[in-house]
């Protein structure tokens, strides 16, 4: 598929705030817009292989609901009949949560993820689920159960993942917003790929999971989050105030009190390359394009070495490949990881260098608060960090494969989007147009700790000012 196949029909289709007014004022009906999406999936989702499964039944039937309570009277949500698509790992008891792994085929959840209920009580129809990688481990988006998602620009180049699915659903205009999780540039990774928007949230204000009796690893409770992907920022804006807010069945999130996008100072520190960590030209050229955009807005905008940047992504590496050898071991798996999972694994563990004791494993974890205090200290004057999501561009499918090397330089494009993971740090990624071969550039803006506002309201300006080719 070119891009013009993909991207100019999404570019006529209104955003999610668009159909929201339109259904609760009655000037379009939520079957009618589920109807429409249902057909562009039957259209082109063979083409890219980003939606596992379609619910036409109940996806139809949760839409008539939308226009009944519209013809009652009522004002159905925030997201009236706004059509979304489900990550993989995320429970939808309409079907099952298999984590991209063929030993969950079965696996029928109890209940809604508390995000998906949140969607769903603000109008949102589920449309149908996204592909991932097993287990999400990949930073591509492939697996053996439902195969490999492509990128609608370029089917040579990568997904992105593990969240690849419900990018380009959302990109290629199957679904309106994406439910997603980040736990090493999940959500970024694949909305920087295929050149649209995705918020990473402070750790806990976006509830996680529901916690079964089974216990989770340290690095699943601290690292990973749930948020949305949208087309633009004001439709990602709209989705995480739908999601916000703690739940008792997930022990971490919280009702955190926001940083008041207004009282803080309109400051932007940028990176754009450290000591072993290059970012190849076109990169930088989006992100000098982000740096203007800000600056034409009233931003003031510097230049900045964060403090231990690559300590911070080097612990994080360490620690989640510690505990994914725990949590993967193939000895406990009923059915063993897919081909590339397996090397994936194989690889980036032997290249971190996994923990071996619990005193190394704890002296990790207490070397965290030594890196957020040195960030937190920074960011009282310069809330917001603006960077690359992949200091390497957007690179081929597979990119994260091929043994040590491969996994090293993988790592190694994604020191800043790892560092907010490590820290619970708020991040958007946000697309600046596209480079000379017509593939998506852009940025992504990190926030304080509770500063997710702040750092959306930055990716607007820069949105903004970056509009895409033949849409002005």
């Amino acid at each position: 598929m070119s891009p013009a196949e993909s991207r100019e029909p999404v570019q006529m289709q209104r955003t999610a705030q668009e159909i929201a007014v339109a259904v609760r004022t009655a000037q379009l009906s939520a079957v009618e817009v589920m109807q429409t999406h249902l057909s562009r999936i039957a259209a082109i989702n063979d083409s890219i292989n980003a939606v596992t499964a379609t619910f036409a039944d109940r996806s139809l039937a949760a839409a008539r609901e939308v226009d009944e309570a519209v013809s009652a009277g009522l004002d159905p949500g925030p997201l009236a009949g706004v059509p979304f698509t489900v990550k993989e790992n995320i429970d939808l008891t309409w079907s099952p949560t298999t984590n991209g792994w063929r030993g969950a085929m079965e696996n029928i959840p109890p209940e809604d993820a508390v995000i998906v209920s949140r969607m769903r009580a603000a109008g949102a129809v589920p449309v149908g689920r996204g592909n991932m990688s097993d287990f999400g481990m990949r930073w591509d988006t492939d697996n053996e159960l439902f195969g490999r998602t492509l990128n609608p620009w370029n089917r040579h180049r990568t997904a992105g993942g593990s969240s690849g699915g419900d990018a380009a659903a959302v990109a290629t205009g199957m679904s309106s917003i994406g439910l997603g999780n980040d736990f090493g540039g999940s959500l970024r990774i694949p909305a920087h790929a295929v050149g649209v928007c995705a918020v990473r949230p402070s750790h806990g204000r976006v509830p996680r999971s529901a916690v079964r009796g089974e216990g989770v690893a340290m690095t699943l409770q601290q690292f990973s989050v749930n948020g949305p992907i949208a087309r633009n920022v004001a439709d990602l804006e709209l989705a995480f105030q739908v999601l916000l807010g703690s739940d008792p069945r997930d022990g971490v999130s919280v009702d955190a009190v926001a940083l008041d996008p207004d009282s803080a100072p309109r400051r932007v520190g940028v990176v754009n390359g450290a000591a072993g960590w290059p970012v190849e030209p076109g990169v930088a050229a989006s992100i000098d394009k982000a740096v203007d955009a800000l600056g034409a807005a009233g931003w003031d905008v510097v230049e900045i070495d964060l403090p231990r940047l690559e300590q911070a992504a080097t612990l994080w590496r360490r620690l989640a490949c510690t505990d994914m050898l725990f949590t993967l071991d193939p000895a406990d798996l009923a059915v063993p990881l897919g081909e590339a999972a397996t090397a994936f694994m194989r690889d980036s563990t032997a290249a971190a260098r996994p923990y071996e004791t619990a005193r190394e494993y704890a002296d990790a974890w207490a070397q965290r608060v030594v890196v957020a205090a040195e960030w937190r200290q920074l960011q009282q004057h310069i809330p917001l960090i603006l960077g690359p999501v992949l200091a390497s561009g957007i690179p081929a499918v597979d990119f994260d494969l091929g043994g040590q090397p491969q996994a090293m330089d993988a790592w190694r494009s994604l020191w800043l989007t790892l560092a907010a993971n490590f820290l619970g740090l708020p991040a958007v990624a946000v697309p600046t147009g596209l480079d000379a071969v017509s593939l998506p550039t852009g940025v992504q803006v990190i926030g304080p700790m509770n500063g997710d506002e702040l750092a959306l309201r930055a990716a607007r300006d820069i949105e903004m000012a970056c509009v895409w080719p033949g849409t002005a």
